[in-house]
């Protein structure tokens, strides 16, 4: 046990020389003028920590029973055994002389040392300090005092226990760390145990003892993992071994409570009603306390009064400062619960706490009305407000007739405003506040949000679907709406020219590929050993091919090569590797990155051998790790915008809202089955019940758009969420995810009705048809009352509202591959009934254009272009004829400019035209090429002129003919099936 022991020799000096300093200050008359302060420590006894073991603490880091101690202002006695003697040795050769005597088996040598004592005692001055209120017990207690009493030795004993105290109280820097590692062990246990077990027990209505919870939580210190778990912030240097309880802990509920320090658990069980929980830590003999109360179903009344206390609880906080009187404190604290509740008075504490270190509370340093004490700077306190035995008015049940409440924290004194150590466990009503019944209402009225009603000009275009009845429009409403379009192809202009300095590119980043190097190999002898042999040999390890150069191994990295091919001719194979260089016109890959395009590179190798099967698989296995290669690269880039959101915050304090039996789109692995959607503190969760893990988290930071479809005209009823940022849902990355339920009358059995057997025909299609209604209705009630929670929850993190899509000016058209109906939001263009799904926010569109548009044609097509010249542009083609006043009137009245023409346009060269050198593309003009084209047809109609001119001249945009726009040809159909027109990667390429 000695070989483990290690008494810090600078700690022990310091703090030594603190109390000499303190003591020797005449100005505030310190230790009552004794010369001398004495500690005996009897046998080791349980209980409160004593003064003597507080100082043993505080100076050696060890307790040492049967251990006399005597003090003087230069110098340190002890009286120990010889086993605890040679722990002090090294002491002895300090700045502070110690003269240290062996307690051994020899009486005639043990009364030798007692009597020296005495007799410094004596030299010093005669005036003794002490610890009036210890009573130590034990053989070596009795045998001191055989030979110790003040009377006949003419000494005088004064009590130094306030001022040894005053010198404790203030703490350095290493025993404030032991104190914060303390306070945050408390808020772990009080957090994520304690909250737990009893929201559990409590929900699940099990009969638990007060004896039996606090039996576990102790049980909780032997737990390593625990305390090694990052979210309690401890510290990879954090030994739980020196963790311990220094008081409870203490579980009150069920009328019975007890507001004293050290009281104790009966064995009731936990009521759900009001829970007290109260405990304090010890961490390298250094003390941690944590109270807290917890509400199950609270009325007003008990709201009322908890919410008060909180606030209580901060004004103590706030008053305890440098230099303020502790009876200042507990006296304003009175004075705020007489000004504001004064019923309270009589129920109030009768001291908000006190000191709190070594000692888990210091009897010298109780923050009452009397107390003079006055607080300094580095001082620790255990802050306790509380109410007892309050009557509730309303109570569930006989034993919650009476109730109290109570809160402690613990605090460090400053200059300023105090700093709470056990701050990171919460006291706010809504975090203690537990809502178990199923029927209990919303804390808050939510307000109801105005649903965003469609632009009135829209409602004369729905009047007038039909091609022939455009006819009738109004002229002066087209006339406005050319005028409008102006204006805003106008101000593109000028925002364009704002946007990109001269000669600049379109910079968002993305304009300049990554220069990505690979390195083989570091140092030479990383080479294979087979490469001596002056052979070609393929290092799949490394990703290397070493082929022989001049008689020397040179290796090439896999991502070097561009292919390998072998042919054979008369006895000889050709092997041929060909590498990558700029200039070999390889389509989109020719705008590879190279570091110095000018260099000199080898194109291509060719090896020839008589051995056509060792020629033949290596040309197979360079073949195959190429492959893998442009596989990972391939994955990488597809991984590149996948985000790693933060962890979901779960709600602890109620149940959290759910929807329940809805079905995820896109799907999780395994079988289809219904799940549940809750709504938590920072986000959303879906959980499917086969398997725990089969779980979605969105982060309410992460959502940019919120919407809700009824079923009416559909099939399901559905809750979409898009994303600002991709995530990962199984294996696949995903901006949307969808919440839904069907509607149809598949979903619902209706076999063994009695009424079916006396009702046919019409009356019972009519009652059909009515449950069918009732039953939508109620789908839609619901859906619409959680994406409005969902909005509600959302708001702290990100102001999103319920968006719902306007049928009425839907029109179809194929974005993808099929044809659906795509609807205007107050924000976006949606289609969230078949996936993929299509999200447009209007926000982000730069000009739409309207190909295809000309007389005799059925259908046209919608081209949008996005502020963002990088990304793809989307394409919404066939859209029927009819619904080109309406698309036109949409765009208009959204105020986003559009153009029309008579034919497709390449768009993939006229963008990277625009991101080469955006500047000069305002100003050559901008978009109005697109509007010149839609002047040509209009010159086209009145000049006559030939298609093939009209045709000419607009090839100088890439376009093509119509017989081209249908979906054969990839370049300018609406988007092949890998790529979804939704924001980020909407487009047809």
């Amino acid at each position: 046990m000695g070989d483990e022991i290690k008494i810090d020799k600078t700690t022990f000096e310091n703090r030594l020389s603190a109390l000499q300093t303190a003591w020797k200050d005449k100005k505030n008359d310190a230790f009552s003028g004794v010369k001398s302060i004495l500690s005996v420590m009897g046998k080791t006894e349980e209980g409160p920590y004593s003064k003597s073991l507080a100082l043993h603490f505080w100076l050696l880091g060890y307790e040492f029973p049967a251990t006399l101690i005597l003090i003087t202002p230069d110098k340190m006695y002890v009286i120990t055994t010889q086993k605890k003697a040679k722990l002090l040795e090294p002491l002895k050769s300090g700045k502070i002389p110690l003269e240290i005597l062996i307690k051994g088996k020899d009486d005639t040598a043990n009364e030798k040392n007692y009597k020296d004592i005495i007799e410094v005692m004596k030299k010093s001055g005669g005036k003794v300090g002490i610890f009036s209120k210890e009573q130590p017990k034990g053989p070596f207690v009795e045998e001191w005092k055989k030979f110790y009493d003040p009377a006949k030795s003419s000494l005088e004993e004064m009590d130094v226990s306030l001022d040894l105290s005053s010198v404790l109280s203030v703490k350095d820097e290493a025993e404030l760390k032991s104190m914060r590692a303390a306070a945050r062990s408390c808020v772990g246990i009080m957090n994520r145990y304690f909250v737990d077990e009893m929201s559990e027990i409590i929900d699940d209505e099990k009969k638990v003892t007060h004896t039996a919870l606090a039996s576990k939580m102790e049980g909780k210190l032997d737990d390593d993992k625990f305390f090694k778990s990052k979210e309690l912030k401890l510290g990879p240097d954090f030994d739980n071994g020196q963790l311990d309880w220094a008081d409870g802990p203490y579980i009150q509920s069920g009328g019975n409570y007890d507001l004293r320090f050290g009281s104790e658990n009966n064995k009731n069980n936990l009521h759900s009603g009001v829970i007290i929980c109260s405990f304090g830590l010890r961490y390298k003999t250094y003390c941690s306390m944590i109270a807290r109360t917890f509400l199950i179903d609270p009325n007003k009344s008990q709201d009322k009064y908890y919410n008060f206390l909180v606030d209580l609880s901060w004004e103590v906080v706030k008053q305890c400062r440098d230099g303020v009187v502790a009876r200042d404190v507990y006296n304003k604290a009175l004075s705020m619960v007489k000004s504001k509740f004064p019923e309270l008075e009589k129920h109030f504490v009768k001291n908000v706490g006190g000191g709190i270190g070594i000692e888990a509370r210091d009897p010298a340093l109780i923050l009452n009305a009397k107390s003079q004490r006055v607080l300094k700077d580095g001082m620790t306190l255990a802050i306790t407000v509380g109410f007892s035995d309050l009557e509730n008015p309303k109570p569930n049940d006989p034993k919650g007739k009476i109730y109290s409440l109570l809160l402690t924290d613990t605090i460090r004194v400053t200059a300023g405003e105090a700093i709470v150590l056990t701050v990171a466990s919460p006291k706010e009503h809504k975090e203690v506040a537990f809502f178990f019944k199923d029927d209990e209402p919303e804390p808050k009225a939510k307000e109801k949000k105005p649903v965003a009603k469609p632009p009135a000009k829209n409602v004369a275009i729905l009047k007038s679907k039909l091609r022939g009845d455009n006819k009738q429009l109004d002229d002066n409403a087209e006339a406005r709406r050319r005028e409008h379009q102006k204006e805003l192809a106008a101000l593109k202009q000028a925002e364009g020219l704002g946007r990109f300095s001269e000669g600049g590119a379109a910079g968002n980043g993305k304009e300049k590929k990554a220069l990505r190097r690979f390195e083989s190999y570091k140092r030479e002898n990383q080479l294979p050993t087979s490469v001596s042999d002056i052979k070609i040999v393929v290092d799949t390890k490394n990703q290397s091919i070493i082929v022989p150069i001049m008689g020397r191994p040179v290796p090439f990295h896999i991502s070097t090569l561009k292919n390998v091919s072998k042919n054979e001719e008369d006895n000889f194979t050709y092997l041929r590797i060909n590498f990558l260089s700029p200039g070999q016109g390889v389509g989109r890959k020719d705008d590879l990155p190279f570091e110095d395009v000018n260099a000199h590179f080898l194109r291509s190798l060719t090896y020839r051998s008589t051995d056509n099967d060792r020629m033949a698989d290596i040309c197979n296995m360079i073949q195959e790790m190429k492959k893998n290669a442009v596989k990972r690269e391939q994955e990488r880039k597809e991984m590149e915008d996948v985000v790693t959101q933060d962890n979901l915050i779960e709600v602890r304090n109620r149940r959290p809202a759910k929807l329940t039996d809805v079905y995820v789109r896109p799907g999780l692995e395994g079988k289809r089955v219904p799940g549940e959607l809750e709504i938590h503190q920072n986000g959303l969760r879906y959980q499917s019940p086969l398997r725990a893990d089969h779980r979605i988290d969105i982060l309410f930071s992460n959502v940019k758009h919120l919407f809700f479809q009824p079923c009416a005209h559909e099939l399901i009823v559905l809750i979409h969420v898009h994303l600002k940022d991709n995530i990962m849902v199984g294996k696949k990355k995903t901006k949307d995810v969808q919440f839904y339920r069907e509607a149809t009358d598949i979903q619902f059995d209706e076999t063994g009705n009695r009424k079916r057997k006396y009702r046919y025909g019409d009356e019972e299609e009519f009652e059909q048809e009515q449950e069918e209604r009732r039953r939508r209705a109620a789908l839609d009630k619901e859906f619409k009352a959680f994406a409005d929670k969902i909005a509600e929850a959302g708001k702290k993190e990100n102001n999103v509202d319920v968006d719902v899509p306007y049928r009425e000016l839907g029109f179809n058209g194929v974005p993808h591959r099929a044809n659906v109906l795509c609807c205007p939001t107050t924000d976006a263009l949606v289609q969230l009934t078949d996936p993929p799904f299509l999200v447009i926010t209007l926000e982000e569109i730069e000009i739409a254009h309207l190909e295809r548009v000309e007389f005799g044609l059925k259908n046209f097509d919608l081209v949008f272009v996005f502020k963002d010249f990088h990304r793809p542009v989307a394409q919404i083609n066939s859209i029927p004829m009819e619904s080109l006043e309406n698309v036109k009137e949409w765009l208009d009245s959204s105020n986003i400019a559009f153009t029309e023409g008579p034919l497709n346009l390449n768009w993939p060269t006229i963008m990277k035209t625009v991101t080469s050198d955006p500047h000069q593309f305002f100003v050559d003009g901008g978009w109005s090429f697109l509007q010149i084209q839609s002047d040509d047809e209009d010159d086209e109609e009145e000049e006559e002129e030939s298609e093939f001119e009209a045709s000419d001249a607009s090839d100088s945009y890439g376009s093509y003919s119509d017989d081209d726009s249908d979906f054969d040809d990839d370049d300018d159909a609406s988007a092949d099936e890998g790529s979804g027109v939704s924001d980020e990667d909407s487009g047809g390429k």
